[in-house]
């Protein structure tokens, strides 16, 4: 069979180098075409959902809880946090009102912390003895609450204190009984007076209760109008997002987006950052690279035109015959430049070896194709098949990856035999006066052949060493951890991850009813794994009967106090001045002692006397840092007063239909007691909600079960691909045993790969999983060289000019993938981090393990020759 595939690459080549233009013609024709096609039908799909099938189980039960709560589905959570909750408040608010004003980006704005029933029912939803004693200390400040409400401004505010400090100078009240206003007054005061704009909590002042974190953030929910055909497909509505917020103006206030509609939009924009730096460097190392390898232009000339030809040709390929390129198989390109570069310099350096000895042109270009051909070819189907055993594979990413690369392996070898022929004949390279291969070496293949066995023993032990290490392999599933942790998206969703109110990592459960969800939600609320369950029932807050008793009585004391029948007009600088000069004496008589509410009352009338004296500005500014959230306070507080029974019929629509869909399905969300992300902890939740609803669905679920299909994909393909090679290896070889030797350094460079893994890092990931088959690629492609030439009579291996191909190709393939370690992004920097590994895994391995292998166990041959 090798005399046969050497006959008919002799002639390919033969009839390139004698019909040179119209090979050209043909391969102009050819770039034509494709450039044509890929100008025309060239277009990405960024939708990260489309590369699993969407008829797979858990795609199938996260398609069910989409299409009945689709307004959950595809969210940007814009996170906005303040020093007060009514900053926040008023934040969340207006960035709304600007978005919703931008229906031609966004399908949807929601707040859902802003629904009146929460105002007016929140105090329903604490214990009985919190809502006691909150009703208590909103009853306790009923004379400061009447003066402010009937006169909401500073002069208002500098009067309710001034009659307190009255009631302490009579002996009626005292200093402490204000400590919380004026230890929250004071630092605003004085940032005022210093040109600064500071706001108190004043719901923590009213109620007593300290201000918790949760209470300072709010969130927007918004729906964009997604591009898939961009590279970030959120990417506008995220800029509209940020220039809103920025047109807000209001200091103190934090915006933040996150979901995984940002968080891929910053991957796919880091994974593009440092691209065109990396890409010079690449080009640079290669093209240097190539010039040690064949030492003239007018050799790297063809190989780099037919490199681009076979890329163009691959490119159209898949426009045709797949369709958008998803994420994954736009990788092709990188797939093929590593990989059909090793083709070019295969036949080049041949050439320069036939060009040493033989003088006529087309003779050298003939015995190149016939020495370097069969090896190409069936490296070229080895690979090929390897890349096409994903088709059959249920992770479509990888399989339309697969089709486009094993195409692009047959197109490279074709045209490595074709076009780059009829090139280095129109270009005629000189002649070769020094030796290709490397005859220093020599010394080294003697050693190996001298030594075979103990060398062969100790690859051995090395194989069987690799391998116990596999099963502390670490395969990490969590997408997240392949994301900059430093990035907009990803910290913010690390944040909300910290607390129980903001986890993402729930799970999601249909139930064909709320009736059938009240004894399913019971069952998994028992789970020590979970922490809470939720239904629509859950927003019935429970014992109201007491509750709203309390909160009657604070009504019936409050009611004309929050609601006065007159309310004075706003006063002018002078009045205010002149209240806040009041203010201030007042305070410093009463401020005598040592205690931590006399220092604050020194403080605030010492900042207070300042403003007195000041421009208007100051006193503007004060104004601004405490009426606002004075005013939605005293609204809010009359507003919490104004409970009602709560029941299933009586909870708004809007909070009903994120519950319960149309067709009556009702969602039960879970979340888990343990608030970490590990891989462990994800799974154990996973696992104990699914043992109880198999059909549960959530992020904690899915990357678990993408995980599988892609390790499932993974293992069926390589399974497919390794039959094949040897198949081919049988059939090109006629020998079980040459076969098998020819596989023994893949193999071990796989496990030698992995056990560096599994020891020193990094874990296999699913981004660094694709250097996988380029190592399965390289690897046969190399043993299918060596092989094939001793398979031929060749016996002395590591000082030939294929030795040095192989060598060359392996250094340009590391050089073009190396640089990916230089990415920001994590998950490629891992990627060639393990291509970099695997590389030189596979580089010793075929010219250290594979001669002594040969040595050692092949079956006698021909007597020792160089090769031809």
């Amino acid at each position: 069979m090798r005399g046969l595939l050497a006959r008919g690459c002799a002639a390919l080549a033969r009839v390139a180098a004698h019909r040179p233009w119209p090979v050209v013609a043909l391969a102009l024709l050819l770039t034509l075409g494709a450039g044509l096609v890929v100008a025309q039908r060239f277009a990405m799909n960024t939708d990260t959902d489309a590369l699993f099938p969407a008829d797979l189980p858990w795609r199938l039960t996260e398609n069910r809880i989409s299409e009945a709560f689709p307004q959950r589905d595809r969210v940007i959570a814009v996170v906005v946090d303040g020093v007060t909750g009514d900053a926040a408040d008023r934040a969340a608010a207006g960035l709304a009102e600007a978005l919703a004003r931008r229906d031609d980006l966004f399908l949807s704005i929601e707040r859902p912390d802003a629904l009146p029933f929460f105002r007016r029912n929140g105090l329903l939803f604490l214990e009985t003895a919190e809502v006691r004693q909150t009703t208590e200390r909103i009853i306790a400040a009923q004379p400061l609450l009447g003066t402010l409400a009937a006169d909401p401004s500073l002069r208002g505010l500098a009067t309710a204190l001034g009659l307190v400090l009255q009631g302490v100078e009579r002996g009626e009240a005292k200093l402490t009984d204000i400590a919380a206003p004026l230890a929250a007054l004071a630092p605003a005061a004085e940032a005022a007076a210093a040109g600064r704009i500071e706001q108190p909590d004043w719901a923590s002042l009213f109620t007593g209760r300290p201000p918790d974190p949760q209470a300072l953030r709010r969130f927007v929910l918004v729906r964009p109008r997604l591009d898939f055909s961009a590279l970030s497909p959120g990417a506008t509505a995220g800029e509209a997002i940020h220039e809103a917020a920025r047109r807000l103006q209001m200091p103190g206030i934090r915006f933040r987006m996150t979901g995984e509609i940002p968080m891929a939009d910053e991957e796919f924009a880091s994974v593009a950052d440092g691209a065109v730096r990396n890409t010079l460097l690449s080009l640079a190392l290669v093209a240097l690279l190539l010039w040690m390898a064949l030492r003239s232009w007018r050799l790297i000339l063809p190989v780099l035109v037919t490199l681009l030809l076979g890329l163009l040709a691959t490119a159209a390929f898949g426009a045709l015959a797949i369709g958008p390129f998803n994420p994954l198989s736009i990788a092709f390109a990188v797939l093929f430049i590593g990989l059909g570069v090793d083709f070019g310099i295969q036949f080049a350096v041949r050439f320069r070896e036939q060009r040493r000895v033989v003088e006529d042109l087309q003779e050298a270009i003939t015995l190149a194709g016939a020495t370097a051909g069969p090896g190409i070819l069936l490296a070229a189907l080895a690979i090929a098949g390897g890349f096409l055993a994903f088709l059959p594979t249920d992770y479509r990413g990888v399989s339309e990856l697969g089709a486009i690369a094993g195409f692009g392996m047959l197109m490279a070898a074709f045209l490595s035999l074709t076009l780059l022929p009829a090139l280095v004949w129109l270009l005629s390279p000189p002649g070769e006066a020094e030796e290709v291969g490397w005859p220093a070496l020599a010394p080294v293949e003697r050693a190996l052949a001298r030594h075979a066995r103990p060398v062969v023993a100790g690859l051995a032990v090395l194989a069987i060493a690799a391998a116990a290490t596999l099963p502390v392999l670490r395969f990490d599933f969590n997408p997240l951890n392949l994301r900059d942790p430093h990035s907009e998206a990803v910290s913010t969703f690390r944040d909300l991850m910290g607390s129980i109110d903001t986890t993402p990592n729930t799970l999601n459960v249909l139930a064909p009813s709320l009736a059938a969800a009240r004894p399913l939600a019971a069952r998994l609320e028992a789970l020590p794994e979970v922490a809470r369950v939720m239904t629509l029932a859950s927003f019935v807050p429970e014992d109201q009967a007491p509750k709203l008793a309390l909160i009657q009585d604070a009504a019936d004391l409050l009611s004309l106090t929050l609601a006065p029948p007159e309310v004075q007009p706003p006063p002018g600088d002078a009045a205010i001045a002149a209240a806040l000069r009041e203010l201030s004496t007042g305070l410093a008589r009463g401020a005598g002692g040592d205690g931590r509410e006399a220092a604050d009352a020194r403080r605030l009338a010492a900042a207070l006397a300042t403003l007195a004296a000041g421009p208007p500005e100051g006193r503007a500014r004060l104004g601004a840092a405490l009426l606002p959230g004075l005013t939605a306070t005293l609204a809010q507080l009359a507003e919490v007063l104004q409970a009602g029974p709560v029941t299933l019929e009586s909870l708004p629509p809007e909070l009903a239909r994120d519950w319960v869909a149309p067709d009556g399905q009702a969602r039960i969300e879970v979340w888990p007691r343990d608030l970490s992300d590990s891989n462990p902890v994800l799974r154990r939740f996973a696992a104990a909600v699914q043992a109880v609803a198999p059909e549960a669905s959530g992020m904690a679920i899915s990357i678990q079960a993408s995980s599988a299909t892609i390790r499932g994909a993974f293992l069926l393909a390589g399974a497919i691909g390794l039959g094949w090679t040897c198949l081919l290896l049988l059939l090109a070889l006629h020998s079980v045993r040459l076969a098998l030797l020819a596989m023994a350094p893949l193999v071990l460079a796989g496990l030698v790969t992995l056990a560096i893994c599994a020891v020193l890092g990094p874990s296999l990931n699913l981004a660094n999983i694709i250097a996988l088959p380029l190592l399965f690629g390289i690897g046969v492609a190399f043993d299918i060289y060596f092989i094939v030439a001793w398979r031929a009579g060749v016996r002395v291996l590591l000082p030939t000019a294929m030795a040095r191909a192989v060598l060359f190709s392996a250094l340009t393939t590391g050089s073009a993938f190396g640089t990916l370690a230089l990415s920001a992004h994590p998950g490629t920097a891992s990627m060639g981090v393990l291509l970099a590994m695997s590389l030189v895994a596979v580089l010793a391995a075929v010219l250290l393990a594979l001669p002594a292998l040969l040595h050692a166990l092949a079956e006698d041959q021909p007597q020792e020759r160089e090769v031809a």
